[in-house]
């Protein structure tokens, strides 16, 4: 075993080191701990290598080849390495173990030795981060108290009427406020002219309330996921740093993403989704090669402006008067700089909070007290199951349909119910359907 601490290490090679540190029981020897967290980082291994049969993240189950690279026969190429892993890995291995049949305190068990393993290893140097213990890696994992699939955060129709009516207002009324400053024809080009100055911050202001009405339309119709749009910080493959406009077809209802399986597909926009986009696009005017979410951060802005302009051959001079004149944002659009970086997952939770607070929105979840991304898509979840089935909701969501079973089971359960007091109301008389408030 390598005693450098690198992400192309593999993951096996640390598992007894692991063990040695975690594992020892009184007196120094060998106790249970040790040999049920090796059964347990065994099992994980095996599943990374596609060794073992996955209903939860492949369709059919059979269909499982694993986190690592593999041949024509599906084996594995390689032994999976630290690189492999990110956020998504653990939350992926989080569905695998939920759906194995296991009670909901034996899954937590058993995913808390490698999440055990997890932060070890961070601490150990070979990954950048705890990954098994994020939020989205440990949305799919039960409750301690037994929280069961339906009780996972989806947004209602309330939720998304709410919440769109609030940012369809604060862009309308950017809007206006940006369509009310007009800017004398002869001042147009002077970067000394108040109303110049004037029209750029309010033209910023509009972008920024067009920019979260996007988001949320996104969020709240499409059943994306929030890596496959925005800039996942734990894989900096092309598809996960942000989707650009030259991604997006509004003439075709579709965007082209990223998918967790690895793989470029074609994602559908429903009509709600394209007239925010569109306006959102027209305001901002990028370049088609531009991110579509980019960062608001300032710093990163200034930095980013700073050296566009001066690669253009722009004068230091040059550039404090340009920027004393436009946001950064504007001058990145307006001069046409490469994209600044796109808008971390984080970053999105952080807005909806504020929105939520904002707007007023009460949220019953006792993990999170706004409308977070991930109950955006599962509230498209069950509005595609509720209409049209398991198997078209699969589709949409891109999920195998055994997924989609597990994870709107209660659905399937109210309805099951539904067509059992029907029956029931043929056969016994005091059995009424529908049922109403009055019946005893």
């Amino acid at each position: 075993m390598t005693n450098r601490r690198e992400e192309s290490t593999p993951i096996a090679s640390t598992f007894s080191k692991f063990l040695a540190d975690k594992g020892k029981g009184e007196d120094n020897t060998d106790g249970n701990y040790r040999s049920d967290a090796e059964r347990e980082l065994h099992r994980f291994h095996c599943w990374c290598q596609g060794e073992t049969t996955d209903p939860a993240n492949s369709g059919p189950s059979t269909a499982w080849t694993g986190i690592v690279p593999t041949d024509g026969d599906g084996s594995p190429t390689r032994d999976v390495r630290f690189s492999d892993l990110d956020t998504t890995v653990f939350g992926d291995y989080a569905r695998y173990l939920g759906s194995s049949g296991y009670a909901n305190s034996t899954v937590l068990s058993y995913y808390a030795y490698v999440a055990s393993w997890c932060g070890w290893a961070h601490t150990q140097g070979y990954l950048p981060r705890h990954y098994a213990r994020e939020s989205d890696a440990e949305d799919p994992l039960p409750d301690d108290g037994g929280r069961r699939p339906g009780d996972q955060q989806a947004w209602s129709p309330e939720d998304r009427d709410q919440l769109t009516r609030f940012v369809n207002q604060r862009a309308a009324d950017a809007i206006d406020e940006l369509g009310e400053i007009s800017v004398p024809t002869d001042e147009r080009e002077n970067l000394n002219s108040e109303a110049v100055r004037e029209k750029a911050y309010a033209r910023l202001e509009a972008i920024k309330r067009c920019r979260e009405r996007a988001l949320v339309y996104l969020l709240a119709y499409t059943g994306l996921r929030v890596a496959e749009f925005l800039n996942d910080p734990d894989d900096d493959r092309r598809g996960r740093n942000g989707i650009r406009w030259k991604d997006i077809s509004l003439a075709n209802n579709n965007v082209t993403v990223y998918r967790k399986k690895q793989q470029w597909d074609e994602a559908s926009l429903p009509d709600p989704v394209l007239g925010p986009l569109d306006r959102y696009k027209r305001l901002c005017e990028p370049p088609e090669d531009w991110r579509v979410f980019p960062t608001l951060h300032r710093p990163t802005l200034a930095r980013h402006v700073e050296t566009g302009l001066r690669d253009q051959g722009l004068s230091a001079g040059e550039i404090e008067e340009i920027r004393g004149a436009k946001p950064d944002l504007v001058i990145a659009a307006d001069y046409e700089l490469e994209s600044p970086p796109s808008l971390k997952p984080n970053g999105a939770r952080r807005l909806l909070k504020r929105l939520c607070d904002e707007a007023g929105i009460d949220v019953d979840d006792p993990r999170h007290d706004y409308l977070a991304p991930h109950g955006g898509r599962r509230g498209m979840g069950e509005v595609m199951v509720r209409e049209f089935g398991y198997a078209a909701a699969a589709r949409y969501l891109d999920n195998s349909e055994e997924q989609v079973r597990q994870a709107y089971q209660h659905i399937e359960a109210a309805e099951r119910a539904d067509m059992a007091t029907e029956a029931l109301s043929r056969t016994d008389q005091r059995v009424n359907y529908p049922h109403s408030e009055s019946d005893p």
